[in-house]
């Protein structure tokens, strides 16, 4: 069969995206779930808002950490080895996770997510340049924004299946643990309490392995990363500015994203709003996200170009958080919320650009974009930290606003520059 050079995936078909918008919904269930597990962690261990945060801290760590040595991987493995290595490496680490959970051990539990994350890590690294450049350069972004509904589809559907089967009336649970006579009446509630999360999280651990074999039979075009230079006189052309501002960009982007998705529960309970309405929150962003992905899928590029929309999509981001500290209650939240149908469209605009032009650096360009990640971790701790001292409302604004300022001027400064053909030299 015939493909145009200028259709969605050029020569190579569209299974090769079927495959990655699988992966995409697979890793948007695993990820998203961590909003309403910081309002679980709390309740299930007694715990502060600092301490319950080390749940996206650590998650996105293991990005920082992981990403290098998983370029590397990736490059031995090769694009169908490491994709099913990734995914077996994320079954143990959620397996981990949901075991050390029912055992009450909040360390185990981290560790568990630390594992997910390095499986995340290497699946990052080989997949969004596979998406990235399966396909003409224009339609990147729209590759990307395909992805994008996969992931935040399952997004939204992640925090309502662990809010329903895992926590149930988890603001009766909390209130019965803070009102028991002594420590053990109050360990017995909550060791009862969180067996519920075992047999979704093995369930997801097998999930992942069934994907992890099946992958190995898939048909990918050859589109391996290629082999990482040594020469340190070469450095010059992987750290070109697209790329350093790129690195800060993304860092600054996944914290806004993880302060909107996964923050947004201990946003809304700080206008004393109920943890039985919060615990779905993280949806309403994902949801706001879907939106974005389709607006965008659908006027880019036809209308707009993708580096025009992400200057829109920060001008809006914006106008939105400045809405949110000026209200109160619901529709401050709500202000929060639609910060996903902003945001949605930044990251699949800010790799492609980040990454052109890298030629055979283009594994370990990959590398230090997915190590960026990790501002979901530092963005969020900063917030949690600070808003005693500041109040919740000032302390979001403080973080976003610079971040979508910031994000803007890489827009407009690096979207025409950063436009370059595939470097192959």
């Amino acid at each position: 069969m015939m493909h145009s050079p200028d259709s969605l995936t050029g020569r190579y078909g569209l299974a090769p995206l079927g495959l990655a918008a699988c992966i995409f919904f697979m890793i948007g269930f695993v990820t998203w779930i961590n909003g309403p597990l910081i309002t679980f962690v709390r309740v299930a261990f007694s715990l502060g808002d600092v301490s319950a945060f080390l749940v996206p801290m650590v998650f996105y760590l293991s990005y920082f950490f992981f990403s290098l040595p998983a370029s590397v991987l990736a490059r031995k493995l090769g694009l169908r080895k490491g994709l099913s290595g990734s995914l077996a490496l994320c079954a143990v680490g959620v397996a981990l996770f949901g075991q050390f959970v029912t055992m009450r051990s909040y360390g185990g539990a981290l560790t568990g997510l630390l594992v997910l994350g390095a499986g995340l890590s290497l699946m990052q690294v080989v997949i969004n340049p596979l998406v990235s450049l399966l396909g003409p350069q224009n339609r990147a972004a729209q590759r990307i924004a395909i992805m994008g509904v996969c992931n935040k589809f399952a997004g939204i559907l992640a925090p309502i299946v662990l809010a329903t089967v895992v926590m149930g009336d988890i603001g009766s649970v909390a209130e019965k643990a803070e009102q028991a006579p002594d420590a053990a009446t109050r360990d017995t509630i909550l060791a009862h309490f969180v067996q519920a999360i075992y047999a979704p999280y093995m369930g997801m651990a097998v999930v992942l392995l069934i994907a992890a074999c099946a992958i190995i039979f898939f048909p990918l075009p050859e589109l391996e990363a290629p082999s990482l230079p040594g020469l340190p006189d070469q450095k010059n052309r992987v750290f070109r500015p697209h790329l350093v501002f790129g690195i800060i960009a993304i860092f600054l982007y996944v914290g806004v994203e993880v302060m909107a998705g996964d923050a947004i529960g201990t946003y809304g309970q700080g206008f004393g709003l109920p943890l039985s309405q919060t615990k779905f929150f993280t949806s309403l962003t994902l949801a706001g996200m879907l939106a974005g992905y389709m607006t965008g899928i659908v006027v880019i590029p036809r209308l707009i170009s993708q580096e025009r929309f992400l200057e829109f999509a920060c001008i809006g981001g914006f106008c939105l958080t400045v809405a949110a500290f000026l209200t109160h209650g619901y529709p401050s939240v709500m202000c929060v919320a639609l910060l996903g149908a902003t945001n949605a469209m930044m990251m699949p605009t800010l790799f492609p650009i980040a990454i052109r032009g890298a030629g055979a650096w283009t594994p370990l360009a990959s590398a230090f974009l997915v190590m960026a990640y990790s501002g979901g971790a530092v963005v969020p701790q900063i917030y949690v930290a600070l808003k005693p001292f500041v109040g919740f409302q000032a302390m979001f604004a403080l973080l976003v606003l610079p971040s979508y300022v910031a994000i803007l001027f890489y827009a407009r400064r690096f979207g025409k520059t950063g436009l370059l053909p595939l470097d192959h030299s």
